[in-house]
């Protein structure tokens, strides 16, 4: 295989296979060629993802030893994204009643929630996570693009018990919104025992159904590594009962009677 169709075979393998380890001699036998063939390969491919902001690929030496790509956002091509997304949102079409705003079309565009999670991803790619953890539903899309890059399942906590699901666990927990008691669910199958997650919410005002999440997830000895929510209101009459997590924006005042909208860039931007 000539040189440039290998780039494009080991390029394309990595990018549909973010943070997997492989040793070179299946790359040597896919792309039929040399060990130093393929080193020499990845020295190419490794710079352009550096110089295009796209991540890197990390190397291992020994018996053991391969290469895996990790997927990681350019800072300013991350900031940039969170300044167009800031400025989507502060259109006054968005404002709902109860001062709430529309972002359902946001949510539905899959260039836009692929770059959300590409964005999230990029600041959890350090750390050792197992699964992709959101609630249902509007987080469902955000939790599948940020899993997408960090290449783990997904699981997804419901209101209410699935027959199809099997025995679950179930605790209830109260919304910080509303202050009412309610009820979360996790099907046992879902989730082993031990495992370290990244909770994903597309919204959090006090923080209520994500400490819910947290809550649940001490039922199966899972340890939080990460909590990411796309838009967090700035509400200085809430307590806020969910503190270590990272954000896209924040919604600092919603002026229904100007139809004005004020949103800041979320606590990513310090990180």
């Amino acid at each position: 295989m000539k040189r440039s169709n290998r780039l494009v075979v080991l390029t394309d393998f990595f990018l549909e296979n973010p943070r997997k380890h492989i040793q070179l001699p299946y790359f040597v036998e896919l792309c039929g060629t040399t060990k130093s063939s393929i080193s020499e390969d990845l020295d190419i491919i490794d710079t352009v993802l550096e110089e295009q902001g796209l991540g890197y690929l990390q190397r291992s030496t020994g018996a053991g030893g391969g290469v895996k790509y990790i997927p990681e956002f350019d800072v300013n091509r991350s900031e940039l994204f969170v300044e167009e997304l800031r400025q989507k949102l502060m259109d006054s079409n968005r404002i709902l009643p109860g001062g709430y705003l529309y972002m359902s079309d946001l949510l539905g565009d899959p260039k836009i929630v692929r770059e959300i999670g590409r964005v999230f991803a990029s600041a959890f790619s350090k750390l050792d996570i197992d699964v992709v953890m959101t609630v249902a539903t509007k987080g469902i899309p955000l939790a599948y693009a940020v899993a997408s890059f960090l290449n783990v399942p997904v699981v997804i906590a419901r209101r209410d018990p699935k027959v199809t699901e099997g025995s679950s666990v179930s605790i209830n927990y109260v919304s910080g919104s509303s202050r009412k008691i309610q009820t979360m669910v996790l099907t046992k199958r879902s989730l082993k025992d031990g495992a370290n997650v990244c909770i994903v919410d597309d919204f959090m005002k006090a923080g209520g159904t994500i400490n819910g999440m947290i809550s649940l997830l001490a039922e199966f000895n899972a340890h939080v590594k990460a909590i990411g929510v796309l838009a967090e209101a700035d509400d200085e009459d809430e307590e806020r009962v969910v503190t270590n997590y990272t954000s896209l924006v924040k919604i600092s005042r919603v002026d229904m009677l100007r139809k004005t909208i004020e949103i800041q860039p979320g606590n990513i931007a310090s990180l």
